[in-house]
């Protein structure tokens, strides 16, 4: 891969969880668990390869739809992750944001959720942002708001709202847009992530379930992106 030029910012929707599950005969909080310690391999990957940023959808703002069990063990998978991240990655250069309304979780992963971030925050690598809670509607709602809280007290005017201050305004604010995003199991939508954003990236829709993505799987979407011509609306 060193003679490629490597994309900055890749986006991940980790998807097929269940079905791995399903079609092995377990319940589906073994898939989820599955899918974590690929999402962990996957993470540290896209480190060492030189990306410098990661988007991974982990719980969007209508999976709490799903039964009471599986958002409980969802719940408790994000705990093991965020301790595992904060006692056995110390010497991980890998900065850690969240996107999405993390207020909705209960307090002892809310105070998870912000020791990680602290702890993070003077890390100079890759930047990883974990979509919790997250929905692309919801997140633009959240910018426009924001924008009219600004035009009310006077800060901007009507005319001062522009892509740029929307963008400014996103969970994303600083960084680039994801130049691809990548969805397992074989389903061709964004569901709801990153609506904003990924308005020019490439999209690339992969056969396989996310608790069976290794990173050759994560080369091949990176060589498929490669061959790709991005024109941004131009010839």
């Amino acid at each position: 891969m060193a003679d490629r030029v490597l994309p900055e910012h890749i986006g991940i929707i980790m998807d097929g969880n269940g079905r791995w599950a399903k079609k092995r005969g377990l319940p589906r909080a073994a898939g989820h668990a599955a899918g974590a310690a690929v999402f962990k391999t996957i993470t540290m990957y896209c480190s060492k390869i030189g990306i410098k940023y990661l988007t991974v959808y982990a719980f969007s703002t209508e999976n709490w739809r799903r039964p009471h069990d599986e958002v409980l063990s969802l719940m408790k998978l994000f705990k093991v992750y965020l301790n595992d991240a904060l006692t056995n990655f110390l010497d991980e250069n890998v900065k850690v944001r969240f996107l999405g309304d993390t207020t909705a979780f209960a307090p002892e992963l809310q105070e998870l959720i912000a020791e990680t971030v602290h702890v993070s925050e003077k890390r100079t690598g890759m930047v990883l942002n974990l979509a919790m809670n997250y929905g692309g509607r919801a997140e633009i709602v959240r910018a426009c708001s924001m924008l009219a809280r600004d035009v009310k007290n006077g800060k901007i005017t009507p005319e001062d709202i522009t892509e740029e201050a929307v963008s400014k305004k996103l969970y994303t604010a600083g960084q680039p847009d994801p130049d691809f995003i990548i969805r397992p199991s074989g389903e061709k939508r964004l569901s709801n992530f990153m609506l904003w954003q990924s308005a020019y990236a490439e999209f690339i829709s992969m056969d396989i379930l996310w608790p069976d993505f290794k990173p050759a799987d994560l080369d091949r979407a990176i060589e498929i992106y490669c061959g790709r011509s991005r024109r941004f609306g131009g010839i």
